[in-house]
C-alpha cells in the first residue's frame, strides 16, 4: 500500500463538520466516495482533525491508502477537482512514508476567527458579524497572554467527550486588524491560535470568553480563574461556527518521501 497526504480547503456551511454523520453530508464523506471512484477501489481518508459543523477550513490534511502508486498526483488532484462539489478544493496530493498520519504527525495547527460589524453579502459566510462599539481589544489581548500559562483547557471544551486529556500546548493567541492598509481595518479584526492540539469547540469557547473580556462583562482575572476552575459552565458561550476557520497544519520534513509539500 502506498499512502498520501491529500491538501484541501472547504467553505463548511453545507457541511456536518468533516466527519461522517448519520445526519448530514461530511466533507469526508464527499472525499472518499469522489476518491473512491476516481481510484476504483474504496478509498477511507484520516483527517488532520474534526472542524465541527458550519467550520472552514483554508487548509485541511488527510491521509489515504492505495494498494497501487499514484503515478501523478497532481493529475489525481485536477480529476477530483472536476467531480468534488464548488465548495471544496483539493490543492495539492503528496506521497508520505507508510506509517506517516495525518493526525497524529501534526506538530501545529492554526486557526482564524474573524469578527466584523460590517455587513457585506460577500463575506458573510466567513466572517461573525457582532458589535465592535467599546470593545477593547487590548484586554483582550492581555487575556490572550494568561493561555500560555496553562496546559489544561477542560473550560473551553465540549462536554463528555472521549478524549484522553484536555492538555494542549498554545504556542500563539492574538487579536489583530484583519488588513491595517484597509480603511475599513477598525471593521473587521481576527483571532489567531496555533497549538500542538485543540479539543472540540475550544478556539470557539476561548473567541466567546475573550469577547465578555472586551465588552467588560468579566475581568483578565475572572479570565483567568475560568481556566483553573477547569469547569465548561464558567466560561462563556461558544462563538458562532462561521467566523472559525482551520488555516494551517505543520509536520516534520521527515515523514515526506519528496519534498513536494504545499507552501
Amino acid at each position: 500500500m502506498s499512502r498520501y497526504f491529500i491538501y484541501l480547503a472547504y467553505n463548511g456551511v453545507r457541511y456536518c463538520g468533516w466527519q461522517r454523520q448519520p445526519n448530514g453530508i461530511s466533507i469526508q464523506q464527499c472525499l472518499e466516495e469522489v476518491l473512491s471512484i476516481v481510484l476504483r477501489q474504496t478509498v477511507a481518508v484520516v483527517g488532520a482533525g474534526r472542524t465541527d459543523a458550519g467550520v472552514h477550513a483554508r487548509m485541511m490534511v488527510a491521509h489515504f491508502d492505495v494498494s497501487v502508486a499514484v503515478e501523478n498526483p497532481l493529475q489525481l488532484a485536477d480529476k477530483l477537482n472536476r467531480m468534488l462539489p464548488e465548495d471544496i478544493a483539493v490543492y495539492n496530493i503528496v506521497a508520505v512514508k507508510e506509517n506517516a498520519h495525518a493526525r497524529f504527525d501534526a506538530l501545529l495547527r492554526t486557526y482564524k476567527y474573524y469578527v466584523t460589524d460590517k455587513k457585506d453579502p460577500f463575506a458573510y459566510e466567513w466572517n461573525c458579524r457582532i458589535s465592535l462599539r467599546n470593545m477593547n481589544f487590548d484586554r483582550m489581548n492581555e487575556a490572550c497572554k494568561v493561555l500560555f500559562e496553562y496546559s489544561d483547557f477542560t473550560s473551553f471544551s465540549k462536554l463528555h467527550t472521549d478524549v484522553k486529556t484536555n492538555n494542549c500546548r498554545i504556542i500563539e493567541a492574538g487579536w489583530n486588524r484583519y488588513d491595517k492598509q484597509d480603511n475599513q481595518s477598525d471593521r473587521m479584526w481576527v483571532f489567531t491560535i496555533a497549538a500542538d492540539r485543540f479539543l472540540r469547540n475550544m478556539v470557539r469557547a476561548i473567541v466567546g470568553t475573550l469577547t465578555d473580556v472586551g465588552r467588560g462583562k468579566i475581568t483578565v482575572q475572572d479570565f483567568r480563574d475560568i481556566i483553573e476552575a477547569k469547569d465548561r459552565c464558567r466560561a462563556g458561550t461558544s462563538a458562532p461556527a462561521g467566523g472559525l476557520a482551520l488555516v494551517d497544519i505543520a509536520y516534520p520534513d521527515c515523514i515526506f518521501i519528496y519534498d513536494k509539500k504545499l507552501k
